[in-house]
């Protein structure tokens, strides 16, 4: 599987911690052409029918910029350099951290997006909101978190009870990301 990246080049406004793209017809080619971002007052967007500006989190900004879809202003209309934005990624270690995940998937052909609903990090998809429900949800695990196994079972039996597969997602420090997949057995 390759990377769902959107055509054309992009301009979104950096807003404190999201970006915030502004022309609709952007908007719509961000969000259909691989699920990107969230359409701002709209709940449930069916494709690319939708009148709405495109927020996108910092982690999905800069997987956009790297690819070359995404350039990013200040309000101000100055330009931020890809270098001084990964700069902004890095200094935030949980950040940086989401995003090395973020990026292991996408590259994978996967689509990622919030996971907040589900008390995790990420829902992951095969194909993409509205074409089937999400089959993962994931939590990145920081190195000096202590992994409690409370909270492994916790999240094991909310992802069963809403149909999905628990992942715990721990970035290695030889740059390699490792996943480990849970799932209920019965006898």
């Amino acid at each position: 599987m390759t990377a769902r990246v959107p055509r054309g080049k992009h301009e979104g406004y950096l807003v404190g911690d999201s970006v915030i793209v502004t022309d609709l017809n952007s908007s719509r080619v961000i969000y259909s052409e691989g699920f990107y971002g969230t359409p701002i007052g709209v709940e449930k967007p069916k494709g690319a029918d939708f009148e709405a500006p495109l927020k996108l989190s910092l982690v999905e900004a800069l997987y956009l910029m790297e690819k070359g879809v995404l350039e990013i202003k200040r309000l101000s209309g100055e330009s931020v350099s890809l270098e001084e934005f990964r700069k902004i990624i890095e200094a935030n270690e949980e950040l940086k951290l989401l995003y090395r995940v973020y990026k292991d998937l996408r590259d994978r052909g996967l689509v990622v997006r919030s996971g907040l609903k589900y008390g995790s990090d990420f829902t992951v998809y095969k194909l993409g909101p509205g074409l089937e429900h999400a089959p993962y949800v994931l939590h990145v695990y920081k190195g000096s978190e202590r992994l409690d196994p409370t909270e492994i079972v916790r999240a094991g039996r909310l992802s069963h009870s809403v149909r999905k597969t628990f992942i715990l997602a721990y970035p290695s420090s030889d740059g390699r990301v490792i996943y480990l997949m849970f799932d209920w057995v019965r006898f």
